[in-house]
């Protein structure tokens, strides 16, 4: 019984370390030029799906992979939360909150439209909106546990965010000096429409100091409307699959954690040291989940139904990028 017990602790800790070999790889190349666009987060879970393919994930090691992918992926939410001061987002003002609104309800809506309309999941349709929306494969695995949503369903998400965010940075830092906007509106714009937080100083960096604070301020004022929006989710989902049995409200919890966080923070209690190691801690405990969701996904899913979901997100990132372009022109920012 004992070896047993030891034995199964082995796998679980074999399988553990996996995720966190991955994430440390995942973490050195994105310091590469290129791959700092892509990010940490996104290089875990294609390592993660190569490792699937090339070594193989171990049936014994799964128990281990699976404590990466849900219960550090929540850890990692929470302490992400220390990343947000919500007075900068007060000192924004009312404008810049109500850009960031107006961008996010919308996009949801077309994105999900979209997705529905190519005849995308649901789940499917609601992560790919909310990552588009929101703040990309944060926001994806931050609402992934409310709709119960499968390895498949979010890998195919973050995917597409990933390759669309991308393209749109390296698109944004060539179109730049074209684009007649003074360097604080090209920092909104930047903000508002580009999908990680890598992204945003990637290609607001080009603008200068003044357009990388306004696009970070910007930007962490849609990380902090996730709360309330998984919360409405958390409502939608009730209603529609769990009004007729009796299933507790999926509550995210955990994100009022991240809400505690963000305002300890905000209140100056927590030394700037600290928050540097659990924001480094945050970041190796998602690229961890990211690399035990790879390790579980089956590419055949993503190439299946991986195109109608580009195709969605493609064209609604487009229209938010035309939306964000114009609401500056509109709201006295």
């Amino acid at each position: 019984m004992r070896f047993t017990m030891n034995h199964d602790r082995s796998n679980f800790l074999l399988g553990v370390s996996v995720t966190l070999l991955i994430a440390g790889l995942a973490y050195y190349l994105a310091k590469l030029p290129f791959l700092s666009i892509v990010g940490q987060l996104v290089i875990a879970i294609l390592l993660g799906m190569i490792w699937r393919q090339v070594v193989h994930t171990k049936k014994k090691c799964m128990p281990g992979v699976e404590f990466s992918s849900t219960k550090l992926l929540r850890l990692g939410i929470i302490l992400l939360g220390l990343r947000l001061n919500l007075s900068d987002i007060y000192q924004a003002g009312l404008p810049v909150f109500f850009y960031a609104l107006i961008l996010l309800v919308s996009t949801l809506g077309i994105v999900y439209g979209l997705c529905r309309l190519l005849k995308v999941d649901r789940t499917v349709s609601l992560l790919t909106a909310c990552g588009t929306a929101i703040c990309g494969a944060a926001a994806i695995l931050a609402i992934a546990p409310i709709l119960k949503a499968r390895e498949q369903s979010i890998a195919i998400s973050v995917a597409v965010i990933a390759v669309l965010g991308t393209a749109f940075t390296l698109l944004y830092t060539v179109v730049f000096t074209w684009i007649p906007l003074t360097s604080y509106s090209y920092g909104v714009l930047a903000g508002g429409t580009l999908h990680e937080v890598a992204h945003v100083v990637a290609a607001s960096s080009v603008g200068g100091d003044q357009a990388e604070d306004t696009a970070i301020v910007v930007k962490l004022t849609r990380v902090a409307l996730l709360v309330p929006t998984a919360f409405v989710i958390s409502l939608i989902v009730r209603r529609g699959k769990y009004q007729q049995d009796n299933h507790k409200l999926p509550i995210p919890w955990f994100l009022f954690a991240f809400l505690g966080m963000s305002i300890l923070n905000t209140m100056g209690m927590v030394p700037s040291g600290v928050i540097d190691i659990c924001l480094t801690l945050s970041y190796l405990f998602l690229a961890m989940a990211m690399a035990g969701l790879g390790l579980k996904i089956d590419v055949a899913v993503l190439r299946k139904s991986g195109g109608r979901v580009f195709a969605a997100a493609l064209i609604g990132s487009i229209i938010l990028v035309m939306a964000g372009y114009i609401l500056i022109h509109l709201l006295p920012l």
